[in-house]
């Protein structure tokens, strides 16, 4: 057994150790840490890119079902946990990836971690991007698999490797659509290229762009064009949809299938019937209103200005995750904390969740903030970097 007070002690001294810091109110883009004396942070960690988490649809469609079926669905789907209100929103998924089906999960991990064992053995090769999430490499791992893994967003390399490993079963190749630690986004068409030249299948996690992206929210595939090219589209209702839970859409037997094979989906509780209904109520919200994405996305566009005006010149990539690198973990808590200081709650992502040396601060940008939030934000973060030069 790994010696815990030793292994918790390096990871002190290399600025690793993780601690959880209890937030006590949470409104409108600003929270309040306990550990804070009460002072109000602006909140650029969130993944509530939408600002659904407070809408008033989805708190009244929560309370309507808290109401009607009570806290919890008291089950797995097979057995008697199964709500007419889990069928809707899986018909309005699929509606929204341009699928014939789909099904839902207690959340993004447990998706990942049930749809890629049940689909690959230890006689199948999955292609997985080197950036994907922790969850998907540890769905490959349960898989059993021969997992290879390419260079980050490197056609040259995956297509030197299928061509080379591609072997006589049906490979899987699995990617993110918008990457959750460095905001880029995937060549999808280009995948596809591959994909049907090769004969792969191909596993889309659209967790931050399902809402962002698209004419009706439907993620990087919808902008594309490319629901008939993914076999399988995940995604999550806890970022942009502003709820809880993960979901895959496919065509009807792939659904069918893992019904009956996702361990995560058949061994667990139905999500409760609050839940789904607030995620029904976004997705159907985020279809309707597209004005909510345009917003966004001229704050994304006004943040990025202010910094590139202040003289940042790295990339600041093409979505609302925006990566401040900064290369070791020391240098990136630093900043975290004199950001803090000044009123501003942007967290350090540190390695193993980054690589060695990249260790950095991830803002998010929300609909909650104003272009006074932001020119603050990003003036405040550019006088810090400044003076730590």
């Amino acid at each position: 057994m790994v010696d815990l007070k030793a292994w918790l002690n390096e990871q002190r001294e290399k600025g690793r150790l993780r601690s959880l810091r209890p937030v006590i109110a949470r409104e409108k883009g600003r929270l309040i840490l306990a550990e804070d004396d009460n002072r109000t942070l602006l909140d650029f960690s969130s993944n509530d890119y939408l600002a659904l988490a407070e809408h008033p649809a989805l708190i009244a469609a929560a309370q309507e079902a808290l109401s009607r079926f009570g806290a919890g669905s008291g089950a797995s789907r097979l057995m008697s946990g199964d709500l007419a209100v889990h069928h809707d929103l899986e018909q309005a998924v699929a509606q929204l990836k341009g699928q014939e089906g789909a099904l839902t999960f207690g959340s993004g991990y447990m998706a990942n971690t049930g749809i890629i064992p049940a689909l690959m053995g230890r006689h199948d090769l999955i292609f997985s991007d080197r950036l994907n999430h922790a969850s998907i490499h540890d769905g490959c791992r349960l898989s059993g698999a021969r997992v290879i893994r390419f260079r980050h967003n490197d056609l040259n390399h995956l297509e030197e490797l299928l061509t080379k490993k591609r072997g006589t079963t049906t490979p899987l190749i699995v990617v993110e659509s918008i990457y959750s630690m460095d905001g880029d986004r995937c060549p999808l068409r280009e995948l596809a290229a591959l994909k049907e030249r090769f004969g792969c299948l191909l596993m889309v996690d659209e967790a931050h762009a399902t809402g962002v992206f698209g004419p009706t929210g439907g993620g990087i595939i919808e902008e594309d064009g490319m629901s008939g090219a993914v076999d399988l589209a995940v995604g999550t209702f806890g970022k942009g949809l502003g709820s809880y839970g993960a979901f895959v859409a496919g065509n009807r037997e792939m659904i069918e299938y893992l019904v009956n094979r996702a361990r995560s989906f058949i061994f667990s509780t139905a999500l409760p019937p609050a839940v789904a209904a607030a995620s029904l109520a976004a997705v159907r919200l985020i279809r309707h209103e597209p004005g909510l994405r345009r917003e966004l996305q001229e704050k994304i566009g006004y943040f990025k200005g202010v910094l590139r005006k202040g003289g940042y010149e790295a990339d600041l990539g093409p979505s609302q995750i925006i990566p401040i690198v900064v290369g070791e973990s020391e240098a990136a808590l630093h900043i975290a904390e004199l950001l803090q200081k000044k009123g501003i709650f942007a967290t350090a992502v540190r390695p193993p969740t980054v690589p060695q040396g990249t260790a950095r601060l991830r803002f998010s940008i929300t609909r909650h903030h104003s272009t006074t939030d932001l020119s603050r934000a990003a003036e405040t973060l550019l006088e810090i970097m400044e003076d730590s030069r």
